[in-house]
């Protein structure tokens, strides 16, 4: 399948081979307290996140700065929806704001890690991988004036088949999203076996390649139900891809953090100060509202305090966010992406 962003491909053929060369820097063998940080960074000061680089060279203060959102949907759509941000952000910061689209969480934790990208937006599961392995510092979600935006697990099947709750679902063919996945394959794999259901036991875990993905699935019939994010889910009834109604929700989780904003951990700190004041001063205009489900502004959090339920979902199921389970997991996203388009194409 030809990708829409052919120059991305080559890019991410340079970002993978940067992974491989990335020098380990002399400050990692001086460091005293890494957690579950990569050798490349250190957090002495036990916050979970990576600590300013020691070396003040190292330290950077682009004239450009490089931002991207999470892929779980199309790229374009998301270019559009953060263009009056972005506008606003490159007046607030003085910086030239460059749109960087990505095609997968492993392509935008690569990015980072290369030092390739400043800021971005990484899916709820997908954001701890940033932090250990690409120095992201998360400092952000959508929200409100009193509390950040979340999003519930759901699992959702075609109001006309027979399906009324999870248990009917054993033997069925059920898609989760990407390995990655906090709602897409995570969660279920701690949550759902309590309901009755328990993944790659009473049922196979077919991988669709993303939200939306799993969403049109269940729509055409391809999948009798799917483990997705319900903000994905609303975004996609608001925009008239689906209709709400075709679907019923047989399953809600608790409330989960949305997608994280982070910044790289070697920006200059008075860059990082600068840029995250625009980000919490700027109120969402009226179309940026509606696309993501009524958030008006960048609500402030912390990795160590809003994401340890998320960090608990994956220690719950054996996936911590290291190296080896990142490779594992981008391997079988990768080739869950295949698959999908594959399939598609047989489709078609």
């Amino acid at each position: 399948m030809k990708t829409r962003f052919p120059a991305l491909q080559r890019l991410l053929l340079v970002l993978a081979a940067s992974l491989i060369s990335v020098p380990v820097f002399a400050q990692a063998d001086a460091c005293k307290h890494r957690g579950e940080l990569d050798t490349l960074y250190c957090d002495e000061n036990k916050d979970l996140v990576a600590d300013l680089p020691k070396d003040a060279k190292r330290l950077k203060n682009p004239s450009t700065l490089v931002f991207t959102y999470t892929p779980v949907e199309d790229a374009a759509v998301y270019e559009t929806a953060f263009k009056p941000f972005l506008d606003y952000l490159g007046k607030c910061t003085g910086k030239k704001i460059v749109y960087f689209p990505v095609q997968s969480n492993a392509a935008e934790i690569e990015a980072m890690r290369a030092g390739r990208l400043h800021v971005g937006g990484f899916s709820t599961g997908p954001t701890g991988f940033a932090v250990n392995l690409a120095g992201a510092v998360p400092f952000a979600v959508k929200g409100y004036e009193k509390d950040f935006q979340g999003y519930n697990l759901i699992m959702i099947v075609k109001k006309d088949t027979p399906y009324q709750k999870m248990a009917d679902l054993k033997g069925r063919k059920v898609a989760h999203t990407s390995p990655s996945s906090n709602s897409g394959h995570l969660a279920p794999q701690v949550l759902f076996p309590p309901e009755g259901l328990a993944p790659d036991k009473d049922y196979k875990v077919l991988f669709s390649g993303g939200h939306g993905q799993s969403v049109k699935g269940v729509e055409s019939g391809d999948y009798d139900a799917a483990p997705v994010a319900s903000d994905v889910f609303n975004r996609m009834a608001t925009r008239g891809e689906i209709k709400a109604d075709d679907f019923r929700i047989i399953y809600k989780s608790p409330v989960f953090p949305t997608s994280s904003f982070a910044y790289a951990h070697d920006l200059h700190p008075d860059l990082a100060k600068t840029m995250t004041k625009c980000f919490y001063d700027f109120r969402f205009p009226e179309e940026m509202k509606k696309t993501f489900g009524g958030a008006d502004r960048f609500f402030p959090i912390t990795y160590q305090k809003d994401w340890e339920v998320v960090r608990k979902i994956a220690e719950g199921t054996g996936t911590p966010f290291n190296r080896a389970a990142y490779e594992k997991e981008s391997a079988r996203e990768a080739a869950a992406r295949k698959k999908a388009a594959e399939d598609k194409a047989k489709k078609n």
